[in-house]
């Protein structure tokens, strides 16, 4: 017992325990296992793993859901499409929720996303963010409930 009470202070005082990064983060949290099996297939996982900074606007395992199995599916499959789509979904830098200020948001995609809150809801384009600032090494990653898909 003594010693796992000096392991549990040795860790806390010199920090031993810190957050994962994007893709570790998104894993452990169990409600992105589609999003992590599309970032694989797209070949993002050392992207995302990297320094960055990243804020990632990530759809829940539902939110994909919403999308028909065939068209999931193919998207999966063509890398090209898949990539344009999750990389829609990132934003350079770490924007915590207490900075993000309505308007356009330019991705690592290229184009720009649209921040807007009315009626105590945050929307991301079309998407509702449901839960906001979970801290990973490299970023930060804020919950919608709705892939969003750039125009192809």
């Amino acid at each position: 017992m003594k010693k796992l009470i000096m392991a549990v202070a040795c860790s806390m005082t010199f920090g031993i325990a810190s957050a994962a990064d994007i893709v570790d983060t998104a894993k452990a949290a169990g409600s992105f296992n589609t999003l992590v099996t599309a970032v694989e297939a797209a070949g993002l996982v050392d992207t995302l793993k990297g320094p960055g900074p990243f804020t990632v606007f990530a759809p829940t395992d539902a939110a994909f859901a919403k999308i028909p199995k065939a068209k999931l599916d193919a998207l999966l499959k063509d890398k090209a499409a898949l990539t344009k789509v999750l990389t829609y979904h990132v934003v350079s830098g770490k924007v915590m929720a207490a900075d993000v200020k309505p308007g356009m948001v330019k991705t690592v995609e290229g184009a720009s996303l649209t921040v807007k809150a009315a009626k105590g809801k945050v929307m991301v384009d079309k998407a509702q963010v449901t839960q906001t600032d979970i801290a990973a090494d490299n970023g930060v990653i804020h919950v919608i409930d709705t892939v969003l898909m750039p125009k192809m």
